[in-house]
């Protein structure tokens, strides 16, 4: 094989590894990430003691416990703020975490059911706060606060997915399924064969570790840019900053993983650059000095 075709073939199997790189680290957080109920428990358990979310979820909780509550008008707003504190309190105990673990495992299970079954009906996926609702009756209840039997166990839902987005997202889920696997392997092999059969495997390591660095550069990027998108798609009833933080809570590995990326793809290029410097160096430091030309003699008068 020629060098101008090793050089080639080199500088396309390298710029093809740099370019799935950050879509091997897609596809393998969602399959490894998002599909694995542990990690995802693991990932959105910390969201109950996030004031954003708590405050949200006080509010869910408080308007479909009123929407039942028969008061008359005059009452009505001292009734709704007595419930809000009530909830709101409540989002501070240990019978709410456990609670918030239930809804949310829940949540993933039927998002994963609507992702992965393609004859199902494209209804909107909802999670249901009433074991939150029951939790906290029962808690005021044990609190012998009065009135609290009372309290109806409403069925608040809320939209996980939208219908008219379940068919868009199960065929990417789908795909981010098959190549949670195979990207990041094709990744390592492209990179691995193009710094073998590059003529100069230095410069080939130097621009694995620039395209690499590149690429989480750019999947940062994504990741913010998904956020605020994902934020300005949301129906005005929902908080945003309780959405927020669960979108940073579940792509808080892909970005820490980019990061990662990031600083092992400069540390790979400056080390080759360094080491370039120094082959030179020393080379230039074995070459014998030149002999100096001898003057010619000068001619006597």
């Amino acid at each position: 094989m020629s060098r101008r075709v090793r050089s080639v073939l080199s500088a396309v199997l390298v710029g093809l590894a740099c370019l799935l790189a950050p879509l091997g680290v897609l596809a393998a957080w969602a399959k490894f990430g998002i599909e694995d109920a542990d990690r995802y428990a693991a990932s959105t358990a910390p969201l109950a003691s996030d004031a954003e979310v708590r405050d949200a979820i006080a509010g869910a909780v408080t308007d479909g416990i009123m929407r039942d509550v028969r008061v008359s008008p005059p009452l009505r707003g001292s009734m709704h703020a007595f419930v809000h504190d009530a909830v709101r309190s409540f989002t501070d105990t240990e019978a709410f975490r456990a609670a918030w673990d239930t809804a949310n495992l829940s949540a993933h299970d039927a998002v994963m059911r609507a992702l992965h079954d393609d004859d199902r009906a494209d209804g909107p996926v909802t999670l249901d706060l009433a074991p939150v609702t029951e939790r906290m009756k029962q808690q005021l209840v044990d609190d012998h606060v009065p009135f609290a039997g009372r309290i109806p166990v409403a069925h608040t839902e809320i939209t996980l997915l939208q219908s008219q987005d379940l068919t868009k997202l199960r065929k990417g889920f789908h795909v981010l399924e098959v190549a949670g696997f195979w990207l990041p392997v094709a990744t390592v092999a492209f990179a691995v064969t193009g710094i073998l059969v590059a003529v100069c495997r230095r410069r080939a390591v130097l621009a694995t570790g620039l395209g690499t660095a590149l690429g989480a550069a750019l999947l940062g990027v994504a990741i913010a840019v998904g956020r605020r998108m994902t934020l300005a798609d949301l129906p005005p009833d929902v908080s945003h900053p309780a959405a927020g933080a669960v979108y940073d809570a579940l792509t808080e590995t892909l970005r820490l993983v980019s990061w990662v990326l990031l600083g092992l793809g400069l540390v790979v290029a400056l080390g080759a650059w360094l080491t370039g410097r120094y082959v030179r160096r020393r080379r230039a430091s074995e070459e014998p000095a030149p002999v100096p030309a001898e003057r010619p003699s000068q001619v006597q008068a």
